[in-house]
């Protein structure tokens, strides 16, 4: 009896124990918590990160480079207009410009397979170890190629089209694929202009330096001891053209930053590109980059009559050391406002017909907050009609946030199940359980965390109170930061894992080990969180989260536009058919997804979820409507088995009478796509009849406003957040007296 009594007090001494570890183990944040321990079934990322003792703190995921820190780095990176890919002699370089090309199914411009323009390799080394991730700035890396006291470290970013090294005991070795034009004079010493494959390059050695191997396919460079050395693709092979690159070569970036400024008065969003440089001789301090073209139609920089050719489009050069882009930022708001287009009756037996749909079980970071989000739109249109589900909406939306944003069960003992853990080594929040690689690979955050965003912020707008930072909001800031943290200096995540501030969008890989570089297919999901984060920092009076948030959103606003819809018919090479690109890659852009070749899918991804962010899908209606009639053509009908709900709302934004026709005709058994409902999609193409097209060409002095044009009327929309009375005005001159919360429509004819 003895022993037995003994055994079972250590057995429940040892258990106190392990309950003890595990609640040691969560980090309380006001209300909420998270873990430092992932529960089972979540894997982490890679333990190994590849990079020099000089790297340190949180590590960056998701971007155009980001497959050189992980283990098996050998993949292409895309800085555009270049292609460089890690080979074991040193660093390939290409220009993919001269052969970009598109058929049906995308536009391709990739890091060929086995062979491409060179390789730039040492003196003194055949074959590297695996290089390391030496330094990075916001859109530029430095990446050490070193075997004992042998080494290269190579620099090289984003509108780039040089690559910076600096060596160690050795010098420049380039091996060709074949022999290259050496067209500059032999009284040339230090510099040489080549042409290989129909590409031009530009090889500056530094002062006293001498080449040779000319005439065949591997060139040195004797550099005299002098370390510097940057190659460049050039334009063209003109003297000029050799002239100007020769002038900035050796004036090494190194270092690069992006800074934001958003005015609400104007409505102007402004983005400032600064380069640092390091002159390794001379006094130039300026470089010359190339812009792709969301940045060159807002730019007062004036631009250098030299181009490139990139999967983006056309890339234009220009010099200095900064550059500033200019954009109008056109407002969001909660929800569509019932502008009479829907009767109250039918929006309620909508709202009873989704309510009583079976709840799917979803518990992962994806779907379970997407199906979260899914009840918060259904909110404001509640509210909006006056229904009575508004508030037990509210209740249960609140009560799954708040679920998310704790490791603990209302015990205190640990949860397993739907919470966020945090991962020190990448410095990242991991939601379990995750999905699509959430977890060891940092897929798509901004996708998952975006849709519990824009439910908190529902939250958030109707109870300020909630959202402070000793309640609910220091947890929903913590993960705000993991996918866009503002600071690059905050302890614990990198600077804006997701966006490539450079390229004007997201990256949803985390690692990017693919021969096609990193990629980003659902644009729109991206958009779903910028407003997240507009809505969010609006609620709650953190302005800078909101000025971040409306960066963002008019940032990648800019690329769709550019990218996936080409809107101006400009970037897409005219071999390249389709009248959308769904996917866009480093090396591509592809008329595809992940998960299906259905048309009405293919082109609905980048419309979900549809909400009072998404009316930049209707900016450019005659495109609208040439996507649409595309589908139409793809899909040989329209009548539609998939995701019915997004095409009915996309078709509104160009012509809602059809859109109220094909709605009418539907059955009501029909699925819809799942994070949407009837209450949503009749709510907004009813009402888009009444109000008309929206507007981005007037904007406002607050950000929750939109204009709709329909004819020669227009609506001035303002949705207020707080029972104080204000004028709202709008840059064509209109002002709106908002007198009490909610919203305010104006209409005038022109």
């Amino acid at each position: 009896m003895k022993k037995v009594f003994l055994q079972l007090l250590v057995v429940c001494v040892v258990n106190s124990v392990i309950s003890f570890l595990l609640i040691a183990d969560v980090i309380r944040v006001g209300a909420g918590s998270y873990s430092t321990v992932l529960p089972a079934g979540t894997q982490p990322p890679p333990g190994n990160i590849l990079r020099t003792s000089k790297v340190r703190g949180p590590m960056p995921s998701n971007d155009w480079w980001s497959s050189l820190a992980w283990p098996g780095n050998n993949f292409a990176q895309y800085s555009h207009p270049l292609a460089v890919k890690v080979e074991s002699s040193g660093l390939r370089i290409h220009y993919p410009g001269p052969s970009i090309r598109g058929d049906t199914r995308g536009v391709y411009g990739s890091m060929p397979a086995n062979s491409a323009d060179f390789i730039l390799g040492h003196s003194s080394v055949t074959n590297f170890s695996r290089p390391l991730v030496d330094g990075f700035s916001d859109w530029f890396v430095n990446l050490r190629f070193a075997t004992n006291q042998y080494a290269m470290t190579l620099s090289f970013g984003h509108g780039s089209p040089f690559v910076y090294a600096v060596y160690e005991n050795g010098a420049p070795h380039l091996t060709f694929a074949e022999p290259p034009k050496v067209w500059t004079s032999e009284n040339v010493q230090s510099a040489i202009g080549i042409t290989i494959q129909g590409r031009h390059y530009g090889l500056f050695g530094p002062s006293g330096a001498f080449w040779s191997g000319r005439g065949s396919n591997v060139i040195s460079c004797h550099s005299q001891d002098k370390g510097h050395f940057s190659i460049a693709v050039l334009p063209d092979p003109s003297p000029a053209t050799f002239a100007l690159f020769q002038r900035y070569a050796h004036a090494h970036v190194t270092g690069t930053e992006v800074s934001w400024k958003y005015d609400p008065k104007t409505a102007e969003v402004t983005t400032q590109f600064d380069f640092q440089t390091t002159p390794r001789e001379g006094t130039e301090r300026g470089t010359l980059f190339a812009l792709y073209p969301h940045q060159w139609r807002h730019t007062e920089t004036p631009l250098l009559p030299l181009v490139y050719q990139s999967v983006r489009g056309t890339m234009k050069l220009a010099e200095g050391v900064s550059f500033r882009t200019r954009s109008r930022f056109p407002g969001i708001l909660p929800a569509l406002p019932d502008a009479g287009g829907s009767d109250p009756a039918s929006i309620a037996r909508s709202l009873a017909t989704d309510l009583s749909r079976p709840t799917d079980d979803a518990k992962d970071s994806y779907w379970a907050n997407k199906q979260l989000a899914r009840l918060a739109t259904l909110i404001p249109i509640a509210e909006i009609y006056g229904l009575p589900q508004a508030e037990e909406l509210r209740r249960n939306v609140q009560a799954n946030v708040e679920n998310w944003l704790t490791a603990e069960e209302p015990s205190g003992q640990p949860k397993t199940s739907r919470l966020f853990c945090y991962n020190s080594n990448w410095g990242t929040l991991i939601g379990s359980p995750s999905s699509y690689g959430s977890d060891k690979e940092l897929n798509d955050h901004h996708f998952h965390y975006g849709y519990l965003l824009k439910a908190a912020a529902e939250v958030a707008r109707h109870d300020p109170a909630w959202a402070q930072t000793n309640r609910w909001g220091g947890m929903v800031d913590l993960v705000i930061r993991d996918f866009a943290s503002p600071d690059r200096n905050d302890p614990m995540f990198p600077f804006l894992r997701n966006l490539d501030p450079y390229a004007g969008h997201t990256w949803a890989s985390g690692h990017s080990q693919f021969g096609d570089g990193n990629n980003n297919e659902s644009s729109s999901e991206a958009m779903n969180a910028w407003t997240g984060l507009i809505l969010w920092g609006e609620a709650t009076g953190r302005t800078a989260l909101r000025d971040l948030g409306v960066w963002l959103y008019t940032t990648e606003m800019q690329a769709i536009q550019e990218y996936w819809f080409d809107v101006t018919g400009e970037n897409h090479p005219p071999s390249f058919t389709p009248s959308v690109m769904t996917m866009m890659w480093g090396g591509k852009g592809a008329n595809e997804t992940w998960f299906t070749a259905d048309p009405q899918l293919v082109h609905g991804i980048n419309w979900l979820p549809m909400h009072g962010g998404s009316l930049y899908l209707g900016h450019f209606p005659d495109y609208a409507a040439k996507n649409y009639q595309a589908l139409v053509t793809e899909h040989k009908s329209d009548r539609w088995n998939n995701w019915p709900d997004l095409i009915w709302m996309y078709r509104a934004l160009s012509d809602s009478a059809d859109a109220i026709r094909l709605f009418e005709a539907t059955s009501p058994t029909l699925k819809l796509e799942d994070g949407n409902s009837w209450t949503n999609a009749r709510h907004w193409i009813y009402n888009l009849h009444k109000l008309g097209q929206p507007d981005p060409t007037i904007t406002a002095s607050e950000p929750l406003t939109t204009v709709f044009r329909q004819g020669n009327k227009q609506t001035y929309v303002v949705y207020n957040l707080r029972d104080s009375t204000r004028t709202v005005r709008f840059s064509d001159g209109q002002e709106v007296r908002v007198k009490k919360a909610g919203y305010t429509l104006q209409r005038r004819a022109r």
